[in-house]
């Protein structure tokens, strides 16, 4: 404060030189006193002295920065618009997904409630009957979910994971219920037949395939059991035969570490139960003479 009034007293004087009147001296010299007189003493100790210049100089760059802070650039504004946009018609496309996604899930559910009766001995062509009603629902479904995808073309693996589990299960069920009929494996090209599936803008993922096909073989052992509980001492021969088959093709690929080769893993503890199984029905005798000797057969074939 002292300078401050020095600089206040200094500037009068000056004055006073060019103009020597007391009047005029005393006029400017008392409001300078009386402006730093009237401020209080903590304030006064630490607050500096600003010239009027200065304080005009530094409001109006404060002003001119809040400005500049409040005005945005136009291209910020429209590639957030854009942004806006796309984040919307992303998320109502994916509503729409779903929603039909949970209608496959009711279908797969149906079927394999269906399915399940095949473990208590009920007549198989009873069970694949009420299960293949669902085929059609399913083929259907899956014609509208590609009709959706297809209206954000390119997109297709960016929503896959919104119906990958259920197209798995899917697989798997269409899978088991062909070696029923057949006693062979469906093939790739079979079940996207048989879901309506084009593979040129919406197929079956392979990867999806693969990992149907290893939940169709965790289903094999408790199948198996089941038919020798039930008498049929033939099908642990034949189940061995085809799980056999089916894991040595599995051996051909070059697996990642990911969730296809865990499942890949765990097929072959679903072999080694159904092999248990068959040693057993081997030793006991209960397996007949004709059942040996085809399975000579098939272990020369293996």
């Amino acid at each position: 404060m002292k300078s401050a009034f020095r600089n206040a007293t200094h500037f009068t004087l000056s004055s006073y030189l060019l103009n020597p009147n007391p009047s005029i001296l005393f006029l400017r010299l008392v409001p300078a006193i009386s402006a730093f007189s009237s401020l209080p003493s903590s304030v006064s100790k630490n607050l500096p002295f600003r010239s009027p210049l200065t304080a005009t100089l530094s409001s109006t760059s404060m002003a001119s920065g809040d400005s500049n802070a409040m005005q945005t650039s136009p291209s910020l504004e429209q590639q957030f618009e854009k942004f806006r946009v796309q984040l919307e018609d992303s998320g109502s496309l994916r509503e729409r997904i779903r929603a039909v996604v949970l209608e496959i899930e009711l279908a797969t559910g149906l079927m394999q409630a269906s399915l399940l009766l095949v473990h208590q001995s009920k007549p198989i062509p009873e069970v694949l009957e009420k299960a293949k009603a669902q085929i059609n629902v399913l083929k259907d479904l899956y014609n509208k979910l590609a009709e959706v995808v297809r209206e954000c073309p390119g997109q297709y693996y960016r929503f896959h994971g919104d119906w990958r589990g259920e197209t798995q299960m899917v697989v798997s069920l269409l899978a088991f219920m062909h070696w029923l009929e057949t006693g062979t494996l469906l093939m790739h090209t079979e079940a996207e037949e048989m879901l309506g599936l084009n593979n040129s803008d919406f197929g079956l993922d392979v990867e999806d395939y693969l990992v149907g096909i290893c939940f169709m073989s965790n289903e094999m052992p408790r199948y198996v059991v089941n038919q020798v509980t039930a008498g049929d001492y033939d099908c642990p021969r034949k189940m061995l035969k085809f799980l056999t088959d089916l894991h040595a093709a599995f051996r051909m690929l070059n697996l990642r570490n990911d969730f296809l080769r865990k499942k890949f893993d765990s097929m072959k503890y679903d072999l080694r139960r159904v092999e248990e199984v068959y040693y057993d029905v081997k030793i006991r005798g209960l397996a007949t003479t004709g059942d040996s000797v085809g399975d000579q057969g098939t272990q020369g074939q293996s």
